[in-house]
């Protein structure tokens, strides 16, 4: 890949930390980085702007962060103002050959993730 087939993506930083999360909910933020190709300061900023638009709340355990995704609030683009976060998952999840975790059944669940903050 040249550097022209580097301007764009199909996929934001955004939604890839999104689905990290959600395949693997105990993730630490350097497992996510890497998987995302991003740094963890990266990953870190973007949990806050998530945090931020109400995508995933953020409490403290002890040394530890757990994050509830919003499954049901739908994605911040007009074009896909019907779509919501649980549909990107599940199709993510449908995409990778059974990679991805699949997310809760019922509509009110939410998905529960742990991360070591780093230091």
């Amino acid at each position: 890949m040249d550097n022209q087939d580097r301007r764009w993506t199909f996929l934001t930083n955004h939604a890839r930390v999104l689905l990290a999360i959600a395949q693997a909910p105990d993730a630490r933020l350097r497992t996510i980085a890497a998987a995302c190709l991003i740094t963890e300061r990266g990953v870190q900023a973007i949990i806050a702007d998530l945090e931020k638009a109400g995508y995933l709340q953020r409490q403290r355990t002890g040394r530890r962060n757990q994050y509830t995704l919003n499954l049901d609030r739908p994605l911040r683009h007009s074009a896909e103002s019907g779509v919501t976060l649980r549909a990107l998952v599940d199709f993510a999840g449908d995409h990778t050959n059974g990679e991805a975790a699949q997310p809760p059944s019922t509509a009110s669940a939410p998905v529960t993730v742990s991360n070591t903050r780093s230091t």
